[in-house]
């Protein structure tokens, strides 16, 4: 077995979650450079956080990625600054994204990752776009 888990001082742990969110009106522009800065801009938010990145698929309409982060903060502050950085530096470098009242739903799905294996949630994420 793979030694996934993460040590610190006193405490070992292994906390890792699937994350989707969308644009507002699941609108396809999750596109081209669009789509290139996006990721760039999670990638950058994760290392800030201390979040590992174990896969992510930018699809037109909607953001998955599979990520371990610490036990110590709730995961929301991750969303919140993955969506929240994005939308900000994404609308100010992309103006034709301010004809949209905000770029990201409110909403957003997350599911800690427990009874399902990690290779299950990988094989997922990378499968988008043979649907």
């Amino acid at each position: 077995m793979e030694d996934n888990y993460i040590r610190h001082n006193k405490a070992v742990y292994l906390t890792q979650y699937h994350i989707i969110w969308s644009p507002r009106y699941r609108r396809s522009l999750l596109v081209g450079p669009i789509k290139d800065r996006l990721e760039e801009i999670i990638r950058t938010v994760c290392d800030e956080k201390q979040a590992t990145i174990k896969a992510l698929e930018i699809m037109p309409d909607h953001v998955h990625i599979f990520v371990s982060f610490t036990y110590r903060e709730p995961i929301f502050k991750l969303i919140k600054a993955m969506k929240g950085r994005s939308s900000n530096l994404l609308r100010k470098e992309f103006p034709d994204l301010l004809k949209m009242p905000t770029l990201w739903t409110r909403s957003f799905f997350v599911a800690s990752i427990g009874q399902v294996s990690a290779d299950t949630i990988k094989k997922y994420i990378e499968n988008q776009w043979k649907k």
